[in-house]
């Protein structure tokens, strides 16, 4: 595809971007920055961006990243709780942190093991319910998106690796759905991550000293 092609595209499907994506999308950029920041809305504004989401990704044969969402909602739940976790002094549980060895060998088998289910299972539905599915690029974005979310709910500063790593793969795979102002969000997202990550290596410093 030529670039003038892909402008083209891209003003086609500004034009066609609904008023659901529109919220959903600001809702994921307050959602992002409120993580960066460490503030517990990460969680309540992050609900209102993942059930548009599940709703989008089905209308628009995603489902690997309704898949995800419906993982986000169900894990900012989780995260909220946790994150609002107090010990008996009335101090918060959880701080920021790097991931130790073992939780490094975690991660990686926890990316493994949901990036082979979804992709086999897209494989086999391909063709007979999802036909619009990229089943290796669906299982990509949506197992480093689930190994992310994960981390996030333990404030592990590994997390923010596996966001950009969703965000670089998610950027082509909604272009090329139709989905244009998804893609620059997750674009918009990609940038906020790398500043996320520099935020919480310097948190998790803090917390170590």
């Amino acid at each position: 595809m030529s670039l003038p092609e892909i402008y083209q595209q891209f003003i086609i499907g500004m034009q066609k971007t609904s008023w659901l994506e529109y919220i959903a999308v600001f809702a994921g950029i307050a959602s992002v920055w409120y993580s960066r920041k460490e503030n517990i809305l990460v969680y309540p504004i992050g609900l209102i961006n993942t059930i548009f989401y599940i709703y989008l990704s089905f209308k628009y044969h995603l489902p690997g990243e309704a898949s995800v969402n419906f993982y986000y909602t169900i894990m900012s739940l989780y995260g909220w709780y946790m994150w609002m976790k107090k010990d008996k002094q009335d101090e918060v549980v959880l701080h920021i942190t790097h991931s130790n060895k073992k939780m490094l060998l975690y991660q990686i088998l926890f990316f493994l093991f949901f990036y082979c289910s979804i992709y086999f299972a897209l494989v086999y539905l391909k063709d007979n319910f999802f036909e619009g599915a990229i089943p290796w690029a669906d299982a990509f974005a949506s197992a480093t998106a689930f190994t992310g979310m994960w981390l996030m709910t333990r404030k592990k500063v590994e997390s923010w690796y596996w966001w950009i790593a969703t965000n670089i793969a998610s950027i082509p795979l909604y272009f090329v759905k139709g989905l244009v102002f998804t893609s620059v969000y997750y674009f918009i997202l990609l940038i906020m991550a790398f500043w996320g990550l520099i935020e919480w290596k310097r948190k998790a410093l803090q917390n170590n000293a």
